[in-house]
């Protein structure tokens, strides 16, 4: 190609950039953005295989003696600095050559390859401050979500790099990226929930702890689902569980799968008559980023290699498989699981001093909350509908704001890294060499002994529960059962299962009523009428 040629090609690419990255800014996420995920359950993957064909030899076959002393030649290290082209030109800061790479047909499966340590062009280019790069890979749709060997997506690395602009940027991705999966799932739940009949279930929370002081101060839950057609509502009184922090409410999901995208999806606070389509537009993410670089970079993953099912057993001299009849109509077989370890991480080395000192405040002033005589405890975020508590400029009802207030800023840049392309290739798997800012975390691990109750006579199937839960996958606790049943269950339905949400927390899960109903208003699918619009007020979710 010309150097002509190569120009306009260089000049195209950053105008279609420009266009796709102003338009990315409208977007919609059915789940919030904190990471890992904001302790989100992450089965073991195998890593996918580089895409060597990228960049095989072409030369014909030549005489034995030749391709010999051109194999002895290629050894395997040889081989690696020739796998990932585009993770090279990354990290070389080569923007030319990474232009010319995100314009072959190829670059979909190399732009989402991961290198021997796990890292995606992306990870690699926001560890190492490459701006221009960030800004390509996220035009041409770089996955966000994705995990390196250690656990961290490209969204932790940007909030520990500290560079506001990246991390809005990433931020919007994952809510773009997030959106466009859940509408192509969408046509298949409407179907799969319009051939389901119209059901009535309840399901009930009790979190639990190895803590003694810990289990004192944890909150229970019944949550109350109506499928009607291809719309469910969810009611439950917990809001938002992360990190010992909670808050309680009178909530309700809405999934109406006829309506438009950006009408399926609703959120309802009883208590303060208000509501949240989830769209999640530009307008709702700075107060999501002031909270990402002020809070620990967090990363629960549930490892089930080592994981496996026995019948669970009682008896002293004479041992029998244990049952239970629960909801007094659905016998079960009880099991214990084996083998699943949760592992936590927190990364604070973006956290100042100031930082620590106020979220230390934050938790201790929730342990040590007056338990009110419904069992509930007082919001963290608590709202009123005469009173403005958003501090960002919304206006509540009675038209009152309060004054902006200032935003969080970027960090200093870390040290620019000494590591050379080759000293990162030849690093030893487990052992990456730090890119950017270097880390201040701590970790643990434990190993779970838990229960799961399965019956064949729960009148739903596994399928059936996995796409109903996969509607209301925003809240957080939802999605940590839809996890934990996506795992190879012995027969049947899991009636009762224990599931770790938090590295010294698990909850133990309930369904212990379900019917059949054809009477099911369509009204519970509504937004009242007296309920006014609150686009912060799940902030979280």
């Amino acid at each position: 190609m010309s150097k002509e040629k190569e120009d306009e090609c260089e000049k195209k690419e950053m105008g279609d950039a420009d266009v796709r990255s102003s338009n990315s800014d409208e977007s919609d996420e059915y789940q919030s953005a904190g990471e890992g995920d904001d302790s989100d359950s992450i089965p073991s993957e195998p890593l996918p295989q580089p895409n060597t064909h990228l960049c095989e030899d072409t030369t014909p076959d030549t005489p034995t003696a030749t391709a010999t002393a051109t194999t002895t030649a290629t050894t395997e290290p040889l081989d690696e600095y020739t796998m990932y082209p585009m993770h090279q030109s990354v990290f070389e800061d080569d923007i030319k050559t990474l232009q010319r790479r995100l314009l072959l047909r190829t670059a979909q499966d190399e732009i989402g390859s991961k290198d021997k340590h796990g890292n995606t062009p992306l990870h690699l280019a926001v560890m190492l401050g490459r701006k221009h790069a960030v800004r390509l890979l996220l035009a041409n749709n770089a996955p966000v979500r994705i995990k390196n060997n250690e656990g961290w997506s490209p969204l932790a690395e940007a909030i520990s790099y500290g560079d506001r602009q990246t991390i809005t940027q990433l931020l919007r991705m994952l809510k773009l990226q997030s959106r466009d999966h859940m509408e192509k799932r969408r046509e298949k739940l409407v179907k799969a929930l319009s051939q389901m009949q119209d059901f009535y279930m309840e399901f009930k929370w009790d979190f639990q702890s190895w803590l003694p002081l810990v289990s004192r101060i944890l909150p229970s839950d019944i949550c109350r689902l109506y499928k009607s057609g291809a719309s469910i509502r969810l009611d439950t009184t917990l809001v938002d569980f992360n990190d010992m922090k909670w808050e309680r409410g009178d909530i309700s999901f809405l999934f109406r799968g006829e309506a438009p995208p950006r009408e399926a999806l609703v959120l309802l606070d009883n208590e303060q008559a208000c509501y949240q389509r989830l769209r999640h537009e530009e307008a709702d993410m700075e107060d999501e980023v002031d909270g990402l670089m002020s809070t620990d970079i967090m990363a629960t993953q549930m490892s089930t290699k080592t994981i496996n099912f026995a019948r669970a057993q009682s008896g002293w001299i004479f041992r029998a498989n244990r049952k239970e009849l629960i909801g007094g109509q659905y016998q079960c077989e009880l099991y214990t699981i084996q083998g699943l370890i949760i592992k936590q991480r927190k990364r604070r080395e973006h956290l100042s001093h100031e930082d620590l000192q106020k979220n230390r405040a934050i938790i201790e002033s929730m342990r040590s909350s007056v338990v009110q005589p419904d069992g509930r405890r007082s919001s963290l975020n608590s709202q009123s509908t005469d009173t403005t508590t958003d501090s960002n400029n919304a206006a509540a009802p009675n038209g009152i704001t309060l004054p902006e207030l200032p935003r969080r800023s970027s960090l200093q840049a870390p040290p620019a890294s000494s590591v050379t392309w080759d000293q990162y290739l030849e690093a030893a798997v487990g052992r990456c060499p730090r890119l950017g800012r270097p880390l201040v975390n701590k970790q643990s691990s434990k190993t779970l002994r838990a229960t799961v109750a399965m019956s064949t006579d729960f009148p739903l199937s596994v399928e059936m529960l996995l796409d109903v839960l996969e509607v209301v996958a925003p809240l957080k606790h939802i999605n940590k059962l839809r996890n934990f049943v996506t795992l190879k269950l012995p027969t049947g339905f899991p009636v009762k299962i224990e599931i770790p949400v938090l590295h010294t927390v698990t909850a133990k899960v309930t369904f212990q009523k379900f019917e059949f109903t054809n009477s099911i208003p369509d009204k519970l699918f509504e937004i009242p009428s007296n309920y006014w619009e609150d686009v912060r007020r799940f902030q979280d979710l």
